[in-house]
Formats: C-alpha cells, sequence, structure tokens
C-alpha cells in the first residue's frame, strides 16, 4: 500500500467564535457517547450552550457550511467532520486518568519484569484494559542502543554463551562455538576484553578487534563478529498490538473492521503509520491525516517514549473518530512516560 506524501502537519486553527465552539464541543461530546447524529434540540439543553434552540440551529447550519459539521441525512441531525474532531482535539485541554487507572498504571510498572519484549507486549495490554481501545506498542529494537555489559559463559569446553545487556533493557544471548577448548581463565578474559571493547557502542559501531592467533583473542572476535550480525538491515522495530478483538466491538460495518485488521496485522505499516504521525508532529492523527485510505474512519493517538533523550518507540491507540479523545490522551501520555521511566529504571539497575 502507497505511503503518504509528505506534507505539513494538519491545523483547525481557524479560530471559532466562543458561541459556535461550544456548540461543536457539544455535539462532539454527543456523538462519541450516543454514536448517533445529535439534533439542535439536544445540543441547546447542554449547560455549557447559552442560546435559544433557533440560534443553534442557525449555528449549526453554519458549522456544517464551513466544513466542521455534517448531515447523513436530509432531517436528521448532524455529525462532527474530520475538521470538526481535529478542532475539538486542537481546543482540548489535557485529561487525566482516574484514580483506579493512576494505581493500575503504578502497579503495573512496579511489578512487571521480563525482557524488553515481554514488558512491551503486557504494556500493550495495558493500554487496551485502561481504555478498551486496539493499542499499539513499537520498541524501536536495540540497534540504536548501547551496550551496558557484555558476559561470557562457559557451557562447556568448546561452548559459550554470549550474554549482552542493553542500554533499552535488552537482553540479547548468542551462542558461540569454538573449534578448540577453551578454558575458564580464557572466557574470563575474554569478557574483560569485549567489556573494554564495546561498552557505549552500538550495533552501529565499528570496533577494533585484535589480530592475534590466541584463543583469547579468538573468541573476543568470534563473539563481536555474533553479536554485530545481529543488526538489522531496517531499524529493527518491534510491534505489539493490543486488543485486535476491540476493532470489532467499536466500528461499524464488516467490511471497516476487515480493512484495519488488515493494516494491523502488516508491522512496518503499522511501524511507519506511528513515524509519520509522530513527524507530522502530531499526537493524534484524524481520518484522512493518517494517510491510509482504510483508516479514514479511524483515529490514531500517539506519545513517543525516550531513552536518555533519544526516541526508543512509542505507544499509541487506535479506535473510531468518535474515540474518547480526553482519557485515551491521558492513558497514553501517562503509559509513554511510565515505559520511559521503566527504561530509565533499567539503565541505573544496569
Amino acid at each position: 500500500m502507497a505511503r503518504r506524501a509528505t506534507k505539513a502537519p494538519p491545523s483547525s486553527r481557524d479560530d471559532l467564535d466562543a458561541r459556535k465552539a461550544a456548540i461543536l464541543q457539544a455535539v462532539v461530546n454527543e456523538h462519541v457517547d450516543t454514536a448517533q447524529p445529535v439534533g439542535s434540540s439536544s445540543v441547546a439543553s447542554n449547560a455549557d450552550v447559552v442560546v435559544s434552540p433557533a440560534t443553534v440551529r442557525s449555528e449549526m447550519v453554519a458549522l456544517e457550511r464551513e466544513g466542521y459539521l455534517a448531515q447523513p441525512h436530509t432531517s436528521a441531525g448532524r455529525v462532527p467532520t474530520d475538521k470538526g474532531y481535529r478542532y475539538f482535539v486542537d481546543h482540548l485541554q489535557s485529561g487525566v486518568l482516574g484514580s483506579a487507572q493512576q494505581h493500575q498504571v503504578k502497579e503495573f510498572f512496579a511489578n512487571v519484569r521480563g525482557e524488553v519484549e515481554d514488558v512491551l507486549e503486557q504494556t500493550s495490554m495495558l493500554l487496551t484494559q485502561l481504555t478498551s481501545y486496539t493499542s499499539v506498542v513499537v520498541g524501536a529494537g536495540h540497534s540504536n542502543s548501547t551496550v551496558l555489559s557484555v558476559q561470557l559463559v562457559n557451557l562447556d569446553a568448546r561452548h559459550q554463551l554470549l550474554v549482552t545487556v542493553f542500554s533499552d533493557g535488552s537482553v540479547v544471548k548468542h551462542s558461540i562455538v569454538s573449534a578448540f577448548d577453551v578454558k575458564h581463565v580464557d572466557v574470563a578474559e575474554a569478557s574483560r576484553q569485549l567489556n573494554a571493547l564495546l561498552i557505549g557502542t552500538t550495533l552501529h559501531t565499528r570496533v577494533q578487534v585484535p589480530s592475534r592467533a590466541d584463543h583469547v583473542a579468538t573468541l573476543v572476535r568470534d563473539a563481536v563478529s555474533v553479536l554485530h550480525a545481529e543488526q538489522p538491515t531496517s531499524d529493527g522495530e518491534q510491534v505489539f498490538i493490543g486488543g485486535s478483538s476491540k476493532v470489532a466491538e467499536v466500528f461499524d460495518g464488516v467490511e471497516t473492521v476487515r480493512k484495519v485488521l488488515g493494516i494491523l496485522e502488516q508491522e512496518l505499516l503499522v511501524v511507519s503509520l506511528v513515524q509519520d504521525i509522530l513527524d507530522q508532529g502530531l499526537s493524534v492523527a484524524i481520518g484522512a491525516e493518517t494517510g491510509y485510505e482504510p483508516l479514514s474512519s479511524c483515529a490514531v493517538i500517539v506519545a513517543p517514549v525516550t531513552i536518555d533523550g533519544l526516541p526508543a518507540g512509542a505507544v499509541g491507540l487506535l479506535g473510531p473518530t468518535r474515540m474518547k479523545y480526553r482519557e485515551a490522551m491521558a492513558a497514553a501520555q501517562v503509559v509513554s512516560q511510565q515505559l520511559t521511566r521503566h527504561y530509565a529504571g533499567d539503565d541505573e539497575r544496569g
């Protein structure tokens, strides 16, 4: 499927007057709750809209003319357009997770254990539990992470295990088979030299390996060769999708569900989608802003994850354009911050 064309970030900075903004907000909030077109009488009864029903009707017509609302059927109420949702999101005040959800997030990160892949997969499930939307967690892989420690373990005379810990918290293990019997003292010395050679480097870093012909130098060369063979041809992102079943619950129409699930099954496309949104400087992409036709009825929320100030992935949520933006954005932001702190904590322990 074709990637989106690069363009300036979307904006709905055309400021509406206070009355139109209040009416638009009332329409969005009710449509999110009911999934039904919203009538003028319902909007007029909203506590934040202090004008007559006749004025509401007139303003809703104006909002439709300006592209913020649409009328799906004659004599029906109105629904927000992508432009209407964009205005709503751009002027949305930051949400806060409820106390029960905050406790859930705190407990999760206080107790989550395992290698980085396990943590990311469990994080995707946490996001879905918090929001009831499909979650996306992208890990940047460890090709750009620095080496924290290297250890060779002598399993038997000709079989060693190379254990490498990276700054993103990942632990990578490789098996090395030697053509000669190796002594424990040689393994210990090779580990020492590998740490001196590799700590602080990445898989992209060229290192000067020893050219000697002794057993220790051979072990060091073999270990570096095996480790650098780990370097992927791409950026090596890992993608974890949580709550794919939620797609069927929140979208109307079998064909829409099929298309959205088809996107989620393509990991590289999901990574591109998340990166495109971040590259545009957005935290939310609505409808056509995603750049993918199958997602034209979707909204995608993303929040970056960093390690030492550098990009290390992202967390995201995918739902219908009528999603609960305030709550979903708050959940994505809190989880991304906690995941960043979790990585930092791993760094400190490492």
